[in-house]
């Protein structure tokens, strides 16, 4: 089965993403890329400064970028969109691709935490994909909208998902997050180099939400957010890519740290083509160093989650963990949300 997708801001950071994974994809073939209107009518390769460290794939380099709109994108026959807009672009460019039928896969932020929009890590809560009927009833679209998490979020909610079991009564955060997850253009090097920023604009309320959202309970018409408390905070440090964590839990149980990591470790994956194998590697007792972004980042091809230094405390316990934002945390992602809504019937 082949399925004709497009990206919607594929020149950004996210969008070079997009296009580098789904390069020899097994169902996805690309046949569309939209820009801002600057880079309408060029070639893939006049209009992205690209940054990946591999090549432009020729077959995408000499695509020329469409407006982004459903006229721009009319005669590619598209059955599936990527969106990596800006939120406030997506807040309104979205909606008009709904109404004419498509189904877009967005990792942008705007309407996340909507009551109809399915916010979806497939290893996590696929059932949540469920929510489209609602949706559909709710707003009269024929096609459908499905978001993924926040980078950070995506790090820290599969390692809470694997220890939910014990009885997750309240999590405390501290993000180390890299660079490119404010875009190119998000920090200049006389603010970041020799430096730390304690403070991620909307950061701490996306982690402090949607992971209540992901980890939620679906009813069939509404989900109802996990009842743990969950408190954030966030910083930029000078790595360029991998968003370490430091992760403080309280249960109802008192699990042991051995416990931790075996519930980690032995978390179950989705079965989808872009899905790692194991989805938590988790070191122990004698590598305590250990995830660090330069090191630990690139794990599963940058689709797994790492963690680490797990440890008891007087009221429960600590770790670390650690992903890449720009692959699992953004366009991986949605291009994983891409795979469930085929497996599903959505697409």
């Amino acid at each position: 089965m082949s399925v004709r997708v497009g990206i919607l801001g594929a020149t950004g950071a996210v969008g070079q993403r997009f296009i580098q994974l789904l390069d020899n994809h097994p169902t996805f073939e690309l046949a569309a890329v939209t820009a801002s209107a600057d880079s309408v009518g060029k070639t893939y390769r006049e209009a992205a400064k690209w940054r990946v460290n591999t090549p432009i794939p020729d077959d995408v380099a000499d695509m020329e970028v469409a407006e982004t709109s459903p006229a721009g994108i009319a005669d590619a026959d598209v059955d599936l969109l990527f969106s990596s807009l800006p939120s406030g672009v997506a807040a309104e460019v979205e909606p008009a691709f709904l109404e004419e039928g498509y189904v877009v896969s967005s990792n942008s932020s705007n309407d996340r935490m909507a009551m109809d929009v399915p916010l979806t890590i497939p290893e996590i809560n696929p059932g949540h994909l469920d929510l489209i009927e609602v949706q559909r009833d709710e707003r009269g679209w024929d096609g459908a909208l499905v978001k993924n998490p926040n980078c950070s979020t995506i790090t820290l909610v599969p390692t809470l998902a694997a220890i939910d079991e014990f009885g997750l009564e309240s999590v405390n955060v501290t993000t180390l997050q890299a660079v490119s997850g404010a875009g190119y253009s998000g920090v200049t090097s006389m603010e970041i180099i020799d430096n730390a920023i304690p403070h991620i604009g909307g950061e701490e309320s996306k982690m402090e939400t949607e992971s209540r959202k992901l980890l939620g309970e679906f009813d069939g018409a509404e989900v109802a957010l996990h009842d743990a408390d969950v408190a954030a905070s966030c910083n930029r440090i000078p790595t360029l890519d991998g968003h370490l964590e430091n992760v403080f839990a309280e249960f109802a149980d008192d699990p042991s740290p051995e416990e931790l990591r075996e519930a980690m470790s032995s978390f179950e994956s989705a079965d989808l083509p872009s899905s790692p194998d194991q989805l938590i590697k988790v070191y122990g007792d004698d590598e305590p160093d250990r995830p660090q972004p330069r090191l630990d980042r690139t794990y599963a091809d940058g689709m797994g989650i790492v963690a680490g230094g797990v440890q008891e405390t007087n009221a429960g316990a600590k770790y670390n963990c650690l992903a890449h934002n720009t692959i699992r945390g953004a366009a991986g992602a949605s291009l994983l949300n891409g795979e469930l809504l085929v497996e599903q019937g959505y697409v």
